[in-house]
């Protein structure tokens, strides 16, 4: 590990990647958690949909009871993996307190994976959410989350975004990484659009994916109990059950807007012409593709 300070962001390195020091500080840790075989991973580069997913898989394994959903705030229901911050206990500190089946999330890049997730096979869904949107939405999630690094100007959080220099560093490599090995490790790789577009339809994909049944009435009601707008009201999702010296309820909303496209509202025209010339070159090697609006 080494500290590394990117345009005012004191991050640490780890295997290249910035990570928050607090959370660097416990790697061993994250490095020697051991999964199980009934475990399923949510892993996503940030603001890509990982608490909508969470909680779609929630509703899946408490059979469409949304009471049951309410049983505890996402972080304890659905613990952060490689997460630690003075004032919550860690994730691993809850994984390893949890029962069989976990659900378990995650930020990191395929290659900082712990090696228990592939020796079990733990069955992964990933989803990936386009570059644009994402950007807008983690500027003013830094905003609102106060462990994270000041975010600086909109255009400043842009470049730092293009350069891979925030916390989980490139948005291109997490995606690419993910996709390239998706066959090798029997991963279920979703996108943040197409559940917008039909969040029915990509339920029915993991219903498949888990080798679960469920009915299409209790389908439809884990789409509607999942929807963003019952999601905003839902405090055990929205970050507002978490301490003031966390979170910044003031500045931002934890759920925003939830749409694909907002990018439009933020990009000027020579940041959007400059990102697209950056992505061209650092996508050109992969066939994945994403919608920028639906």
């Amino acid at each position: 590990m080494s500290d590394c300070r990117m345009d005012n962001m004191s991050l640490t390195l780890v295997h290249g990647i910035p990570i928050l020091e607090d959370c660097a500080k416990n790697w061993d840790q994250v490095e020697l958690f051991q999964a199980r075989p009934d475990d399923v991973l949510i892993a996503t580069y940030p603001k890509a949909g990982t608490t909508w997913t969470s909680e779609i898989l929630d509703m899946i394994y408490c059979e469409g009871d949304s009471e049951k959903c309410l049983r505890n705030d996402m972080y304890f229901r659905v613990p952060y993996l490689e997460f630690c911050v003075p004032g919550l206990p860690s994730g691993i500190q809850l994984l390893e307190a949890a029962p069989s089946p976990r659900l378990v999330k995650t930020h990191l890049p395929i290659h900082m994976m712990p090696e228990s997730f592939w020796e079990k096979k733990t069955k992964v869904i990933y989803v990936a959410r386009n570059a644009k949107d994402v950007a807008v939405s983690y500027f003013f999630f830094h905003k609102l989350v106060k462990s994270l690094p000041d975010a600086g100007p909109w255009d400043t959080f842009l470049n730092n975004y293009m350069n891979g220099h925030v916390f989980y560093g490139s948005w291109h490599d997490h995606v690419k990484g993910w996709w390239e090995k998706r066959h090798e490790y029997n991963v279920l790789y979703l996108f943040y659009e197409d559940m917008k577009e039909n969040p029915q339809r990509e339920i029915q994909k993991i219903l498949h994916y888990l080798d679960r049944h469920l009915s299409d009435d209790i389908v439809e009601k884990i789409a509607q109990h999942t929807s963003f707008e019952k999601m905003k009201n839902n405090d055990t999702v929205n970050f507002k059950n978490l301490p003031s010296d966390l979170i910044n309820h003031s500045s931002s909303s934890f759920m925003r807007k939830g749409v694909a496209g907002d990018w439009k509202n933020h990009f000027t025209v020579a940041q959007n012409e400059k990102f697209d010339e950056d992505y061209e070159r650092k996508m050109s090697t992969t066939d994945l593709h994403f919608r920028t609006e639906i």
